[in-house]
């Protein structure tokens, strides 16, 4: 068994626990933004194509005690970096957290880091310099309270970059997020869903991959294919496995609309580089089958009324966070009440970093959920 360590959005580490537990993987630990869990090996290639909250998966290297440099340095030295590191990688040590320990010099422990793991290769190889002509696989530190994690990423780019997305608009929704808040909703398919602020259609289409129970990750690569240890065979079989849980027959009612045309557009647009990667995934399992794309209409969402007696509205309203703009976002958030009379029996889900939201949107939420988006602290109102 392995420790792996998903990074998630603040707020979304209950849902992110949840979602490993359906890969049958155990996690083991939760800390602000993160949950390590165990698996077999397998779980590195699984969890990366299948986790829809979670931002990144590293594998956890080492855990150890590190009060100084020497500790440190030895820490890191001890782990057979030979057996992840092809011998032209460039390895990078991205990031380094210090919390409540004597290293607390972010630069000096990257630095060290870096050093214990080329004397291992180096010593290990005998090669006193390295070509780093090849891919480059970046590692991250964290010290906490003079306990030290050595994580090595797994997925490359982040995980919410699934590839069908060609344009976000402005400020677009994380495709993680919206995972998220479709999870904090206790979305199925068999409920209509409706976005009435659908940008790039964000919301919608993880909507319509988790109805067709889509993997997130079929259309992209991630930084374990570039690893000593990946094994090209093993992925093709569980790409396949995946790809024989896609359900296109299932019926589901996705829909979403926007004020702003050309928003309607990239939402088509996207929605269908999703759908296509989702008929290529099912090519692996010989099957010719399609997934049905969410309808995206261009609409005021003040015109709008429930097309069906019970459903989800979900939406991401602009938020007004440059300057001036506040006023205008609270005015569309006291608009947005009737939303309450034209879908009387849906339930309801907004997303805002707007303090005044519930003031102005005239009506207190059953629920609420701080979540980070990026930069921003975001309120998820749930009615």
């Amino acid at each position: 068994m392995i420790t792996l360590v998903a990074l998630c959005a603040l707020g979304a580490e209950k849902v992110l626990g949840n979602e490993i537990r359906k890969l049958d993987y155990k996690p083991v630990q939760t800390d602000p933004g993160r949950v390590a869990f165990t698996c077999p090996e397998e779980g590195i290639y699984r969890s990366n194509l299948c986790l829809r909250t979670a931002d990144r998966v590293y594998l956890q290297m080492a855990s150890f005690r590190a009060p100084n440099f020497d500790a440190l340095f030895d820490g890191i030295y001890a782990v057979p970096w030979q057996d992840y590191f092809k011998k032209d990688t460039r390895v990078v040590v991205d990031k380094v957290r210090s919390h409540g320990s004597a290293l607390s010099s972010e630069h000096s422990i990257q630095g060290m880091a870096h050093k214990a793991i080329y004397k291992k290769l180096g010593d290990v190889w005998h090669m006193s310099v390295m070509p780093e002509t090849g891919d480059e696989a970046t590692v991250r530190i964290y010290l906490e309270k003079n306990q030290a994690t050595v994580l090595l990423d797994l997925s490359g780019a982040p995980l919410n970059k699934r590839g069908y997305r060609t344009e976000g608009g402005v400020a677009p929704l994380r495709e993680t997020t919206a995972a998220v808040l479709l999870q904090l909703m206790c979305w199925r398919r068999k409920i209509p869903l409706h976005d009435p602020f659908c940008g790039s259609g964000t919301i919608a289409i993880e909507a319509a991959l988790y109805a067709y129970n889509v993997a997130p990750g079929f259309g992209r690569r991630f930084a374990f294919e570039t690893l000593a240890f990946f094994d090209p065979d093993l992925w093709l079989e569980i790409r396949r496995n995946q790809a024989a849980k896609i359900t296109p027959e299932n019926q589901a009612r996705i829909t979403g609309s926007d004020i702003d045309g050309a928003a309607v557009e990239r939402a088509r647009i996207n929605a269908e580089h999703a759908c296509v990667t989702a008929g290529r995934a099912l090519q692996l399992i010989g099957s010719d089958m399609r997934i049905q794309r969410p309808d995206f209409t261009q609409a005021d969402f003040k015109d709008l009324q429930a097309p069906y007696e019970e459903g989800l509205l979900l939406g991401n309203p602009p938020y007004g966070e440059r300057l001036g703009e506040e006023e205008e976002a609270l005015a569309l958030y006291s608009d947005m009440h009737g939303l309450l009379e034209a879908f009387p029996d849906w339930k309801m889900g907004f997303i805002t970093s707007c303090a005044g939201f519930e003031e102005a949107f005239g009506k207190k939420a059953a629920s609420q959920r701080k979540i980070k988006c990026g930069n921003l602290d975001t309120v998820f109102y749930m009615y």
